[in-house]
Parts: structure tokens; C-alpha cells; sequence
């Protein structure tokens, strides 16, 4: 009989593994099998805490989803004006933890089965409306109206690319990827207007 509270312990100990497996052998040749030798439990330890590999591979995504938004909030914590926010918000996508190789080779292996796995496909939309509503509440102040939308989008994909830069050279460098996330904001908001909106502006 399990004992109590070795559900959460043994589940995270199999997602980790997952994560790993992916880094080491890309999602067509993480199995089940190599996932139980990574954590040291055989097959139906795996089937009994998870449906099967497509389960186990969606609460990966959940896990590595929840662990980027801790981050982002721990940033945002400490931020104080729009400008700062928006520091932040670079500052937890390309953290240490969050930018490691082997977490961004999960993360890439697991984005490049979305379009085809309706539940991947679903936290996908999950990730990117979150990072698109962090960024146009940041940017609502600094930018017109008629800017916010197009400047969101960019920045966005500017994230989302430097995550498929960097994961496609292996080399994964935050920092650089940081500064260059923060180099395009700062003349992005150098090349329109950066007079604060005021509140009814900016939250209307």
C-alpha cells in the first residue's frame, strides 16, 4: 500500500524524469520505458500514477506552465511602474532556472507537438495569452492606443524566438537573450511617444 503523501512526491519525481528524457532523446523517443529507467520504477508505476505517455507528457507542460509562472509572479512582485513590469516579465522568461538547457529542450520538444495534440495545443494558448496580456498591461501606459496591439504581438514573438534561436544553436544564454529582449523594447518605446497615458487612458 502507498504510503500517504507519495502521490505528489512520486508524480513529480516521474515528470522530472520526463523532462529530462526529452532533453536527452526529443519527444518521438521519450518512452515509457525510458522514462521508468530515468526514475528508477518500472512501467506500471507510471500507468498507475498516469493514463499513459500522452498524460504524463500534458502534466510535464503543466509543470514547466506553473514553475514560469511562479517565476513571473516573483518577478512582477518587485516591480513598480510599467517600465520595471516589463523588465520583469523579460527577466522570467530568460531566468536561470526557466533557460536551462535541459528545460528549454523540453519546452521546445513539447511546443513542436502542439499543433498536433489538442491538449498540448490547449496549454500552448494558455502560455501565449498569458504572456500577451502580461506584456499589454505593461505596455497600456507607455504606448497610444493605436500602437499597444502591434507592439504586444512583437515583443511576444520576439520572446518566443529567441526561445527557438536559442534551443535550435544550443546555446542557451540568457543573459544575452535577455539584453536582447530589452535593447528592442527600449527602442521600440524610443520610437513612439513614451508620455505615460493617464489612468482613464490607459485602463478605458
Amino acid at each position: 500500500m502507498p504510503k500517504l503523501g507519495m502521490q505528489p512526491i512520486r508524480r513529480r519525481q516521474l515528470i522530472l524524469a520526463t523532462i529530462h528524457c526529452m532533453s536527452e532523446y526529443g519527444f518521438e523517443h521519450t518512452t515509457v520505458a525510458r522514462i521508468g529507467r530515468a526514475a528508477h520504477v518500472s512501467p506500471s508505476i507510471i500507468h498507475h500514477y498516469f493514463g499513459g505517455k500522452d498524460d504524463l507528457l500534458e502534466a510535464s507542460m503543466r509543470y514547466l506552465l506553473e514553475q514560469l509562472r511562479q517565476t513571473l509572479v516573483a518577478h512582477l512582485n518587485t516591480s513598480r511602474d510599467p517600465r520595471t513590469r516589463l523588465d520583469m516579465i523579460v527577466a522570467a522568461n530568460f531566468s536561470d532556472d526557466q533557460f536551462s538547457g535541459e528545460v528549454l529542450a523540453a519546452w521546445m520538444a513539447l511546443w513542436g507537438q502542439a499543433q498536433h495534440h489538442p491538449a498540448l495545443h490547449r496549454l500552448y494558448r494558455v502560455y501565449a495569452h498569458r504572456l500577451r496580456s502580461n506584456l499589454r498591461h505593461a505596455l497600456r501606459p507607455l504606448l497610444a492606443a493605436a500602437d499597444l496591439e502591434r507592439a504586444t504581438f512583437g515583443v511576444a514573438a520576439l520572446i518566443d524566438g529567441l526561445w527557438l534561436n536559442c534551443s535550435l544553436s544550443g546555446e542557451a544564454n540568457g543573459q544575452l537573450a535577455r539584453e536582447v529582449a530589452r535593447n528592442h523594447i527600449a527602442n521600440l518605446l524610443g520610437a513612439v511617444s513614451t508620455t505615460p497615458l493617464t489612468p482613464e487612458q490607459a485602463y478605458d
